[in-house]
This record gives C-alpha cells, structure tokens and sequence, in this order.
C-alpha cells in the first residue's frame, strides 16, 4: 500500500542534509520523510523531540525500546516495529527479547519488569488507557520516579509515532532484513 499523503521530494539544503543523516543512520532515506516532507516544521520538530526523548537516560535504554515495539505492535505500525528491530540490533539489545515483543505474552523470554514494562505500554496505548494502579506502583518500586516518568513520557512518544504513522499509512521498509531479527507478527517468530 502506498502512503495515504503521497511522497514528495526532499529537497533544498536541510532536505540533503536529513538525507544524509539519514543515510548515515539507516542506510537509506525512511519513507515517512518524504511524507512530513509536505510540512516541514512538523518533521523537524518531530526529528527534534524525537533526539531528545533519546537522550533520556533515567530509565533502561532496552526498556523503553521494548516498550516502543510493543506500542508499535499494539497499534500495527509495521515501520516502527521493523525499524525497532533494526535499531535493536545497531543498540546492541538482546535480539531474541526483541523478536518477541509482538507475542511477549507467551514468550518466556522476558524478566518480570520487563514485562511489567510491556503490560504498562500495551496499557497506555489501549483506548481508553487501562493503567492500574498496582502495575504503577510495581514500576515505581523497582524503577523509582525519574524513570517510571521518562517511561511514560516516552510510550506516550511512541503512541505519537506509531498511530501518527499508520494513519498515513507508512509501512514497514525492511530495516530489519540488515539484522538477524526477523520482522515479527503475533505469531511464533525467532531470529
């Protein structure tokens, strides 16, 4: 399926330059930057909260990134579950863990606060939210304040990307087939 806002071409001075980064990153130029390409303050600011949500290292790097995949499963962004893997791998994060973000439930590959983590994703993404109060209290326990905050702050990121990604109906470009982590659905997938 094609982008519901059609590509347009990047170009001018700041589009070589996110090109170019953009390669340097991934390898090539990611389909939604063609798309925002049509507002460019939107991308920008985007690219920029984006940066700076990465920055962040008050919680674990591999629990947020689980946290994305399974927000991204959750809502069927397939670009940002395959570019999740691809940076899963270029993160160094355990791979096996990552394939099995999509089915983490039945998977027995997770510690209890990462799933605790992946419960608490899938919580804020459903609609309405359906966060407990005993799930939030066990991540407070063991994360403590400044990194039960920056985990929430970035699931609701992730919540931004993906659905703002599928309702353009941006797809997966197969970042993950430059990785050993095969792009996984719901069912049974291990690299």
């Amino acid at each position: 399926m094609a982008p519901r806002v059609p590509k347009t071409e990047i170009t001018g001075f700041t589009g070589s330059m996110v090109k170019r980064f953009s390669r340097k990153m991934l390898g090539e130029v990611p389909e939604p930057l063609g798309v925002l390409w049509h507002h460019r303050r939107v991308l920008m600011d985007t690219m920029r909260l984006g940066g700076k949500a990465n920055k962040w290292d008050a919680a674990d790097k591999s629990l947020k990134s689980f946290a994305h995949m399974a927000v991204a499963a959750q809502v069927g962004c397939g670009f940002c579950l395959d570019l999740g893997y691809f940076q899963a791998q270029n993160e160094n994060l355990d791979l096996a863990k990552a394939s099995q973000v999509p089915r983490w439930r039945e998977s027995d590959v997770f510690t209890p606060l990462e799933r605790d983590v992946l419960e608490y994703a899938e919580a804020m993404t459903n609609t309405p939210p359906t966060v407990t109060d005993e799930l939030s209290a066990r991540l407070l326990d063991r994360l403590g304040p400044a990194a039960m905050v920056e985990l929430t702050a970035f699931i609701a990121l992730s919540n931004f990307m993906t659905r703002n990604n599928t309702a353009l109906g941006i797809e997966s470009q197969g970042f993950s087939s430059a990785c050993a982590v095969p792009l996984a659905g719901t069912g049974a997938a291990t690299p």
